[in-house]
């Protein structure tokens, strides 16, 4: 055999050799030109990023990993698009299941219970981190980021960079849950009505300060009537002051639980949630649950908790379009975009994109919106330090009952779908920011007029005030679940506001009860106190809170352009 065809031979057995790693490289660069623009990272620093994935991946080629998430677009997005991309790049099999929120808690708590497992990672709600650090049926990521998930812990993650690790550390420090996707319940309204000339004076003649952002629920409520009883018709069609939903169903619950009661002022100051009384009324003596009725120190049925539900039903009924009663979150949620909604007081920033989809009746023909989204309004009880409303961090959760092999492997994924390499072209897709870098990007500047105040909010220190539910919760399914029935019961009139909350407070601190006699969630279990007269805690500092004399006050309002120009002053500080 000559001397070039032993040359040739030899060549392509050094290219049969190499040709996984280079396939693997090849797909990589691929997805990198075609997929993950914009990035803040360069494409030779993405390059270095997916050679770090497949070189951890090596081990784990061929297996089939299965992970799981509720359905909004960012996970249809990460299981349509970059679960693929994954599987090509590093050679794992990557599932990506999308199933409804309540399934994805009720597969999690099967797989705490009967310790089988049933996915290899979990994008779950951080509203389970009191429920998380407390069992410790899941990974602490920070023991398992300097332990036995070091080798497969991307060395680019950043950790810093994400906005809502504050979320996901439970009490003892430890980080137990990574971010996904973040975004946040807000006000939303109808800008280019609130800056009309004709409406502005007739508001301004009747409750005698400025149509604008409303500081407080009076204002809001003024708005809401305004446009309800005063305005009435836009273009020949009705429109209302006001709109949320109302039917008996599960999804009435994160009404509630979704901070209804802290932007009313019901727990105690702190962030990211109040000390020692939180936002569901639940009150803590270090790290244990003492109870949520007002005589065990709680606020679940105190004033201001009643004073919120009753605000709910009165403005339902008053101002919002007369189905809305009957909606579901599911329902409810699109009708702002219809175009007969002047304000809605509590609007989660997921919808955005739909929001803005040109040809809506609250687009403009060059693609601008007609609305845009501002700090919610505060009750009455509410005070300065506070938080001001309900953040959605789903986040990555990784179970002890999973095998470690399959764990690093889905680790390995979960980093993939939130690193520096797609995380800003995920963001734009998804319009659910969870690092700083990426909301700071030049893209989202460039983009920003056409979002009605997402960039603007999220660069703003404010966003520390929305968060999503905190430890003071020692089990959040049994508890969660609790809400819908109670609220449904003072919809419907079965029950007086006081009633229905007297009654959550109660099996609140029954299922407290149960958990502490079972003994299982160890030194931060919940211990009850021993009820004691109302009044005591009422005389106290902080929540419970007496019952105000005046619960409506005078209104204020911001002007909406003022308020941002606040956001980029604080910025530049």
């Amino acid at each position: 055999m000559n001397k070039s065809a032993l040359m040739a031979m030899a060549s392509a057995a050094v290219l049969a050799m190499a040709s996984p790693a280079w396939a693997d490289m090849a797909a990589a660069e691929k997805w990198i030109n075609d997929e993950f623009q914009p990035s803040t990272l360069s494409k030779d620093e993405q390059k270095k990023e997916m050679e770090w994935f497949i070189k951890a991946a090596e081990p784990f080629k061929g297996m089939d990993i299965n992970v799981v998430s509720e359905t909004i677009t960012t996970h249809e997005y990460e299981s349509k698009t970059l679960a693929k991309a994954f599987s090509e790049i590093t050679g794992i099999n990557l599932t990506h299941d999308l199933i409804g929120e309540g399934d994805v808690i009720e597969k999690l708590q099967t797989q705490m219970q009967s310790g089988r497992n049933i996915y290899d990672a979990y994008i779950n709600d951080s509203d389970l981190i009191g429920t998380h650090f407390r069992y410790q049926q899941v990974v602490p990521l920070t023991d398992w980021m300097a332990g036995e998930g070091k080798d497969v812990t991307d060395p680019m993650l950043d950790l810093d960079d994400f906005m809502g690790l504050s979320f996901t550390t439970g009490p003892d420090g430890k980080l137990y849950q990574l971010p996904d996707q973040q975004f946040a319940n807000l006000y939303w309204f109808r800008y280019d009505l609130f800056t009309n000339p004709d409406i502005k004076a007739k508001f301004k003649a009747k409750y005698g300060y400025d149509l604008g952002v409303p500081v407080n629920w009076s204002a809001y409520q003024d708005i809401a009537d305004f446009f309800t009883n005063d305005i009435k018709e836009v273009d020949g069609k009705p429109i209302y002051g006001h709109m949320d939903y109302g039917k008996k169903d599960p999804s009435l619950g994160w009404r509630f639980t979704d901070a209804w009661l802290s932007m009313a002022g019901a727990g105690d100051k702190g962030i990211p949630n109040g000390l020692p009384v939180d936002e569901w009324g639940i009150r803590v003596d270090g790290c244990r649950p003492v109870g949520s009725s007002v005589t065990r120190g709680g606020a679940t049925n105190g004033p201001a908790a009643v004073y919120s539900l009753t605000k709910y039903i009165d403005w339902l009924k008053a101002y919002a379009p007369p189905e809305a009663a009957g909606m579901t979150f599911s329902e409810a949620g699109p009708v702002p975009a219809q175009g007969n909604v002047a304000q809605q007081i509590f609007w989660y920033t997921a919808f955005t994109a739909d929001m803005a989809k040109e040809g809506t009746p609250v687009v403009n023909a060059d693609g601008t919106p007609k609305w845009r989204m501002a700090p919610s309004p505060h009750g009455p009880y509410w005070e300065e330090g506070m938080k001001l409303g309900y953040q959605d961090t789903g986040s990555w959760t990784l179970m002890k009952s999973t095998p470690v092999e399959r764990r690093k492997a889905a680790w390995l994924y979960a980093q993939f779908v939130v690193s520096k390499t797609v995380s800003l072209k995920k963001t734009h897709v998804g319009l659910t920011p969870i690092r700083d870098s990426d909301i700071r990007d030049a893209s989202f500047t460039e983009r920003a007029p056409l979002l009605g105040g997402l960039v603007e909010f999220y660069r703003s220190p404010a966003r520390v005030q929305w968060t999503p539910t905190g430890t003071n919760v020692p089990d959040y399914p049994k508890l969660a679940q609790l809400w819908w029935q109670n609220v449904a019961d003072a919809v419907t009139g079965d029950k007086t506001p006081q009633q229905a909350m007297d009654s959550l407070a109660e099996q609140q601190d029954a299922v407290m009860e149960r958990i502490e006699r079972a003994g299982i969630q160890g030194d931060c279990g919940p211990k009850l106190n021993e009820p004691r007269d109302a009044q005591y805690w009422f005389d106290q500092p902080g929540a419970p809170k007496a019952k105000l004399d005046n619960e409506k006050p005078q209104g204020m309002t911001v002007d909406y352009d003022e308020l941002v120009k606040s956001w980029k002053d604080a910025m530049a500080k």
